[in-house]
């Protein structure tokens, strides 16, 4: 009885398994799938645009760094957030290349298509940039408890004048099925808005640097006032 009461168990314990592994997975080991995700820009740049650099230095092009990004994104894996302490990997949605890649390019492309300024946006960028724009890429990914995919870009905004401005991005799309097919697209609209907003922000002047407050100057007192007034 006690036997076959185990081999029950273990039998529950292997369909709830391959339930989960439907959607999810912990680890590598799957057969690689029939196609890749990428990230592509909404918004392109028409052929034959081109753009330059400013006359002054505030008007110089636009460096885009890599992001930054948390160890679940420093992979070719869609991460999947099953609950507060546990993280898996959607299966058969494998990217083309690291998330941070991706999302840099996507920036990039959405920044060059709304506007004359130089974007930089390669590993071989020359020093030639008035701004600068990096930050950290918190999430690209799916969340199970809301079936919803997130996207989450902390940017950092440093101008000519060195003034250095931050600002979070988020943004996401519920209803989502747990599955490349679905996550793919959903992700790839949630980071272009993400981007759009991110091209906004830079289209707006950088703040003036702060101006350097003047230390009080000592009152000047005349020579009649500073001599001693005689004894009566």
């Amino acid at each position: 009885m006690d036997r076959f009461l185990n081999t029950m168990k273990a039998g529950a314990l292997g369909l709830g398994a391959l339930t989960l592994s439907g959607c999810v997975s912990l680890g590598g080991g799957a057969e690689p799938p029939a196609s890749l995700l990428t990230l592509s820009s909404t918004a392109v740049a028409p052929a034959g645009s081109s753009a330059s650099t400013g006359i002054t230095e505030t008007d110089g092009a636009i460096a885009v760094l890599t992001p930054e990004t948390p160890a679940k994104l420093n992979v070719l894996r869609v991460p999947v957030t099953v609950s507060a302490t546990e993280i898996a990997y959607l299966q058969e949605a494998v990217w083309v290349e690291k998330p941070a890649r991706l999302f840099r390019r996507l920036l990039g492309e959405t920044l060059r298509a709304r506007g004359s300024t130089l974007i930089l946006d390669s590993d071989d960028t020359p020093k030639l940039a008035g701004q600068t724009l990096r930050g950290t890429l918190f999430d690209l990914g799916y969340d199970a408890a809301s079936s919803s995919v997130v996207v989450r870009f902390d940017a950092i905004r440093t101008s000519a004048a060195g003034v250095v401005e931050t600002r979070r991005f988020e943004a996401s799309e519920s209803g989502v099925l747990a599955e490349a097919a679905f996550v793919g697209p959903a992700l790839n609209r949630t980071a272009n808005k993400v981007a759009g907003e991110v091209a906004e922000w830079m289209a707006r002047a950088p703040a003036a640097p702060a101006e350097p407050i003047a230390p009080s100057a000592p009152p000047i007192m005349d020579e009649a006032s500073s001599e001693a007034a005689p004894a009566g």
